[in-house]
C-alpha cells in the first residue's frame, strides 16, 4: 500500500476514524493492528520477520534492563547476540544473492568453476529501516539512554508504526517510543496540529506525483537508452535523477511526518533542503538525516570517531560511507557511490585549511551571495556525479555513461527541440519546471527563514494559506502522474 494509492486514501481516514473515538487505552492496540495490516498489504508472510525482530529486540531490552536494575553491568553479549539475529535476517534477505555472486566470481578466478545460483527471495519492503530502528533501541537501552520497554504491544508499535515503517525516517526510541508511552495523554482534536499534518501530506504528494514521477520519465528514458544520447541529454538525465530521488524520498518522509502528526506524534525531520548545501559535509547534515545520525551514533563514534587522530578519523569516515552504500543496495555500484562520498568528505577535511588560506590571500569574500552560490553549485555537481553510480545498473554502465558525457558533446539539443526526445512533451517539461521553481522557493524559505512549509503557511493570511493548499491539490489531480500507466512509480526507497 503506497501513500499515493487509492487504497491508502481509504485506509488512512478509516484508521483515523476509529483512532479518534476509541477509548484511550486501546489506541496503541488499534495502531498496531493498522500497522501490521498496512505492511501485510505487500506480503503477508513477511510480517513474521517484523515479529521476529520485535521479539528479539524486546527480549534483549528486558534482559539489559533487568541487569541494570539488579546493579549489574549489562552484558555486551546480549547486544551482540541480538544484533547478530537482526542483522542476520537483513543480510540473508538483502545480501544473500550478492554473497553468492561474489563467491561465484572468486570460484571462477581461482578454480575455473562456477557456483552460480540464486535464492528465490523477494526483498521485504522496508527491512533496512525497521531493523536499524530496532537495533538502535537495544543499543540505547544498553547505554542507559533509554529505559527498557516492558509493554510488548507498545514496543511492537514502535517497531512497526505504519507512517514511517517502510521508508523512514528511522526513528529513535528516545523520540518516538517516549511519545508512545504517553499515547493516552495525546489530545487528538487539535485543529492546528491536524491542519499542519494535512499540509505536509499534501506537499509530500505534490513532490512525489507532480515532480518526482514526472522527472522519473526523463530519467528512465535517458538511462535505459543512454547509448543513443549525447552529453546534454545525459547530463540532464543525471540531474533529473538528483531531482527524482530527492523529491521521491523526501516526499515519503514528509507524508509520514504529516500522517503521524495528525495522530499526535512528532517524527524527526529527515530532509532539510539538501541541494542548497554548501559542502558535502553540509549535504549529509541535510540528506536522510535519520540515517546519517544513526551511522554517526552507532558506527562512527564506536569506531573512534575523530578521537584517535586524523588518519583513524579518515578511515572511520570511509568505513561509514562504504557501509552506507551497502545499506542502500546489494550491488557494487552502491558501494562505489558510498566510496565516492567518503572520498569527497576526506578531501574536504584535508583541503579545508589550504582553502581558507587561499581565500585570504586572494581576498575572496566568503560571506557574499556569489561565493555561497558557487559552493552550492559545486556541491550539487559533485553529488549529481555520484548519483550516476547509484542509478546505473552496474559500475561498468556508470563509467560508460560518464565517458559518453565527456566524449559526445551535443549543446545544440538545447535549441533545436532535441529535449523533446527524452520522454516529456513541451507542456510536460514546463509543468516540471514550474514544480521545481515551487520546490526551490519552499527550500529557500526553509533555509533563510527556518520555516517548514506548514509554518510558512500558518504565518500568512488565511486566504493565501488555503489558496496555496487548494493550488497544490488541483496540481496533484490535474498534473500528477498516476493511474494504470504509472503503477510502476513506487517510492524509490522501498527497495532498500
Amino acid at each position: 500500500m503506497q501513500f499515493n494509492s487509492l487504497e491508502f486514501m481509504i485506509f488512512f481516514p478509516a484508521v483515523l476514524a476509529v483512532y479518534f473515538v476509541i477509548p484511550k487505552k486501546l489506541r496503541h492496540i488499534w495502531l498496531l493492528i493498522a500497522s501490521y495490516y498496512f505492511y501485510m498489504s505487500w506480503n503477508a508472510a513477511y510480517a513474521a520477520l517484523i515479529g521476529i525482530v520485535t521479539v528479539s529486540t524486546y527480549a534483549a531490552g528486558l534482559l539489559i534492563g533487568k541487569s541494570r536494575s539488579n546493579g549489574q553491568k549489562p552484558k555486551k553479549t546480549v547486544v551482540a547476540f541480538c544484533t547478530v539475529i537482526v542483522l542476520g535476517i537483513l543480510a540473508f534477505y538483502k545480501y544473500g544473492n550478492f554473497a553468492i555472486s561474489i563467491a561465484d566470481t572468486i570460484a571462477r578466478l581461482l578454480f575455473g568453476t562456477s557456483v552460480e545460483s540464486r535464492l528465490n527471495l523477494i526483498l521485504p519492503v522496508g527491512i533496512s529501516f525497521y531493523t536499524f530502528q530496532a537495533i538502535g533501541y537495544v543499543i540505547d537501552v544498553y547505554r542507559g539512554e533509554m529505559e527498557a520497554e516492558k509493554n510488548f504491544i507498545r514496543y511492537a508499535l514502535f517497531v512497526s508504526f505504519f507512517p514511517q515503517l517502510v521508508a523512514g525516517p528511522i526513528e529513535r526510541s528516545k523520540n518516538l517510543l517516549k511519545q508512545m508511552r504517553h499515547i493516552e495523554e495525546i489530545r487528538l482534536w487539535n485543529i492546528k496540529r491536524i491542519t499542519s499534518g494535512a499540509i505536509l501530506m499534501v506537499w509530500g504528494l505534490f513532490m512525489k506525483m507532480v515532480i518526482a514521477d514526472r522527472a522519473a520519465i526523463v530519467v528512465n528514458t535517458v538511462f535505459d537508452s543512454y547509448r543513443i544520447y549525447g552529453s546534454t541529454e545525459l547530463i540532464l538525465g543525471a540531474a533529473g535523477f538528483a531531482v527524482q530521488i530527492y523529491c521521491d524520498f523526501a516526499s515519503y518522509s514528509t507524508i509520514a511526518i504529516g500522517a503521524a502528526r495528525i495522530m499526535g506524534f512528532d517524527l524527526m525531520e529527515n530532509f532539510r533542503a539538501p541541494y542548497l548545501a554548501k559542502s558535502i559535509e553540509d549535504f549529509w547534515d541535510r540528506w536522510h538525516i535519520s540515517l546519517t545520525k544513526w551511522f554517526t551514533d552507532y558506527l562512527y563514534i564506536p569506531l573512534g570517531g575523530s578521537r584517535k587522530g586524523k588518519i583513524r578519523k579518515y578511515i572511520n569516515i570511509m568505513i561509514v560511507f562504504l557501509v552506507s552504500g551497502l545499506w542502500h543496495g546489494a550491488d557494487w555500484s552502491f558501494v562505489v557511490w558510498g566510496g565516492i562520498h567518503g572520498i569527497y568528505r576526506i578531501m574536504e577535511e584535508c583541503l579545508k585549511p589550504a582553502g581558507s588560506k587561499i581565500a585570504d590571500k586572494l581576498k575572496i569574500r566568503t560571506e557574499c551571495a556569489s561565493w555561497k552560490l558557487l559552493r552550492i553549485a559545486v556541491t550539487f555537481v559533485l553529488v549529481t556525479f555520484a548519483w550516476i553510480f547509484f542509478r546505473a545498473s552496474s559500475v561498468a554502465e556508470a563509467f560508460d555513461y560518464i565517458r559518453r558525457i565527456v566524449s559526445r558533446p551535443t549543446p545544440w539539443v538545447l535549441f533545436d527541440g532535441g529535449l523533446l526526445n527524452i520522454g516529456l512533451s513541451g507542456l510536460e517539461l514546463n509543468i516540471l519546471v514550474i514544480g521545481l521553481v515551487m520546490l526551490f522557493a519552499v527550500d529557500m524559505i526553509r533555509i533563510r527563514k527556518n520555516l517548514k512549509i506548514d509554518e510558512l503557511l500558518f504565518s500568512q493570511n488565511m486566504y493565501f494559506e488555503w489558496g496555496f493548499i487548494i493550488l497544490l491539490i488541483v496540481m496533484i489531480f490535474v498534473f500528477g502522474e498516476y493511474g494504470y500507466a504509472f503503477d510502476a512509480q513506487q517510492f524509490i526507497y522501498f527497495q532498500f
